[in-house]
């Protein structure tokens, strides 16, 4: 309970001040004049205005509160390394013991991770995690700030002033001083890159106290393949190319190697990613034959501004055999020899729509472009009826890579094309539009030709189980082979259409050999603290996942089934870092936070960070870390009721502030009522009194 006295006055205080000056004024006045009774009349001039001033008595009813201390833990990545952990529990331990001996201090622990859920978060916020416990708590409650910590602090504000609160900020430093490290730093990493070309990655190995050591050995890994070294120096920029061998994200693996002593390889290795994007998809389409889907395949050809398209059709059909020399058939010299010979390899795609043997191609040029497939490249053969006569195009030497015989037997009955249940894992044509349920929603097809798949994949069927497409690989290289020349009708729209644009897309990006769309993928992906693991397969079942984290820890994720040919597994990610999936032969690296993260440029302990705001609140360092084990001597804890210094070498100071809470409020008048107004005509008549005297 406290006791004190409070004016509420009848007028506003500028009113109240200007009758005060008056009577100041009036005074003097009667001063300078001599008159009778001028102190009298000065003395009942305050009692008026007192009255106005009307003062009361007040008592309040106040709560005792506790004092509040914040211990803020630092749960960063860096302090998971070299026994941190450990040595943070401990500290904590022991300081709640002690804090115990306070009973009029309330403890809040605020615990502040380097990661978060947004994965906007780069580094250590101790500061912000203190502002957001704190942001109930009047700053005239708290009486200091307990931070045990690393001192890798990224976060601290510029001046005391901008704590918002004044009570001293202590530190108990987790490491060692002199602790060192080895990492490396990302100088340049390119996001993008034309496939075919090539990228430049910049890196540099540095160290937090240089040694007069030798070379380090700097390994590289570009898409899985086997590693490739090098000797750098310590804090020079090395160059390291990267070839864009694909569209998609291209992978490279940057490593440095372990240094003795050092405190952790979490930051010695490093992962990029480069998206290959295609300048333009070169495609040679060559149409037997005029028909209603060579126009089809012209128009979604040349509606994609990405692709160079070169086409030729055929107009001579061959039961037509007029005499007239094949010269004199086109508009313009079909320029065989540069396309089938010297510039073959320049084409992403090649497409023979309704081709067959006429002698237009001599037998050689075929021949090239099987050896073009078993080089790598790319072969789209669109058939109907053609492929089962004598001039089918498996009789010349392509058809040693196609992936199916023709039987001679071409059905012409309608259907609708169907997925195998191989079609429905397969990348190319899992999922399409329309082919869920026991018949697809998809439009009827006619024609069919009747062919033995042999060492290929069957995705789509026709009648009677009859192969529709059929997918082969042949030594580096791909190819299609669609035994119906009724696609067009999808196209069209005839019969409700179909995905003809979606399934033509995917079969070329197969063809070309898409990561996305291979048979056996592993990818790892990462959106904020969150790792999808995706597993794609044409198998029934998968094995499970080996998750390395940053740390090295490894754990064993069994993915679950999420749609045909998929599985997939979502974690959060408690390092920041590189995490690599392995399974299988496969595998897969994401980084989870920044490629070049704040949080792990520098993880040996320190103090000079927190420094200047330690010496502005009045607190002070202390390391407690010596070894693996031994948490030091944890500085004794004294309250104080003020002081520019709130530390010692052997003692942490805290403010005493003595809050309370008002929890009820009393007024009683001074001056007002009968008495006022008595103790007023008492001193104006003793007034009168006086001057008449």
């Amino acid at each position: 309970m406290s006791w004190s006295i409070e004016f509420i006055p009848f007028v506003s205080w500028p009113v109240l001040w200007a009758l005060a000056g008056i009577g100041v004024v009036l005074f003097a006045l009667l001063l300078w004049r001599a008159r009778r009774g001028a102190v009298l009349r000065a003395l009942a001039y305050a009692m008026l205005l007192l009255a106005i001033a009307n003062p009361h008595l007040k008592q309040e009813d106040r709560e005792p509160l506790n004092d509040v201390l914040a211990v803020v833990v630092d749960d960063s990545q860096s302090q998971t390394i070299s026994g941190r952990v450990e040595r943070t529990e401990a500290v904590r331990k022991d300081l709640e013991a002690k804090l115990k001996e306070f009973p009029d201090l309330e403890v809040r622990y605020v615990h502040s991770s380097s990661t978060s859920s947004d994965g906007e978060r780069d580094g250590t916020m101790l500061f912000t995690d203190l502002a957001k416990s704190l942001a109930d708590v009047p700053p005239d409650r708290l009486a200091g700030a307990v931070m045990i910590t690393d001192g890798e602090v990224h976060d601290v504000p510029s001046n005391a002033a901008a704590l918002g609160f004044e009570a001293p900020v202590h530190a108990l430093l987790t490491g060692k001083p002199g602790e060192f490290d080895r990492r490396l730093e990302l100088i340049k990493a390119p996001r993008f890159g034309l496939v075919g070309g090539q990228q430049t990655i910049e890196v540099k190995v540095t160290e937090s106290t240089p040694r007069n050591a030798g070379p380090v050995k700097l390994s590289v890994t570009r898409q899985g393949e086997a590693p490739t070294t090098q000797s750098v120096r310590v804090g020079d920029k090395v160059a390291i190319p990267v070839n864009i061998d694909h569209a998609g994200p291209n992978i490279v693996e940057i490593e440095a190697e372990a240094a003795p002593g050092e405190l952790t390889t979490i930051n010695n290795r490093t992962v990029l990613t480069v998206e290959g994007v295609r300048e333009n998809l070169r495609v040679l389409l060559v149409s037997g034959e005029p028909h209603a889907g060579e126009r089809t395949w012209r128009n979604m050809l040349k509606s994609d501004a990405s692709v160079d398209l070169v086409h030729f059709t055929i107009l001579r059909p061959p039961e037509k055999q007029d005499g007239t020399p094949i010269n004199q058939l086109s508009l313009i010299a079909f320029p065989t020899r540069e396309l089938f010979q010297e510039k073959l390899d320049q084409f992403d795609l090649i497409i023979f729509d309704r081709y067959q043997r006429r002698g237009v191609l001599p037998l050689l040029y075929l021949e090239n472009v099987a050896h073009y497939v078993e080089r790598g490249g790319a072969v789209l053969v669109s058939s109907g009826d053609d492929y089962a006569s004598p001039l089918s195009l498996y009789k010349t030497p392509l058809g040693l890579v196609l992936p199916a015989a023709p039987t001679g037997r071409v059905i012409e009955k309608p259907f609708k094309a169907k997925l195998t249940e191989l079609g429905q894992k397969h990348p190319v044509t899992n999922g399409l539009p329309g082919a869920k349920g026991d018949e697809p929603s998809w439009g009827h097809w006619f024609r069919i030709a009747e062919a033995q798949p042999r060492d290929a994949e069957v995705v789509m069927e026709g009648p009677d189980g009859t192969a529709l497409l059929v997918l082969g690989k042949r030594g580096k290289g791909r190819v299609a082979l669609l035994l119906s020349d009724h696609i067009w009708l999808w196209a069209r729209g005839y019969d409700g259409g179909g995905p003809y644009t979606d399934l033509m897309r995917r079969l070329a990006h197969w063809l070309m050999k898409e990561p996305d769309l291979e048979e056996e993928t592993l990818k790892i992906t990462s959106r904020g603290d969150t790792i999808t693991i995706e597993r794609r397969t044409i198998k029934d079942a998968v094995d499970p996942v080996t998750l390395t984290s940053p740390s090295g820890k490894e754990e064993t994720v069994a993915l679950e089934k999420s749609e045909p040919g998929l599985w997939r597994k979502t974690l959060t990610a408690r390092e920041q870092g590189v995490y690599r999936a392995a399974s299988e032969k496969l595998a897969s690296v994401v980084t989870v936070g920044n490629a070049n993260a704040r949080e792990l440029a520098s993880v040996t302990a320190t103090d000079k960070p927190l420094e200047p705001i330690l010496e502005q609140t009045g607190g002070g360092s202390f390391w407690l870390g010596r070894d693996q084990t031994d948490t030091g001597a944890l500085p004794r804890i004294v309250m104080l009721r003020g002081g520019s210094k709130m530390h010692g070498s052997d003692w942490i100071g805290l403010g005493k502030r003595d809050p309370n809470r008002v929890e009820g409020v009393r007024l009683f008048p001074l001056f007002g009522g009968f008495l006022a107004l008595a103790l007023l005509l008492s001193l104006i008549s003793f007034t009168w009194y006086r001057e008449g005297h």
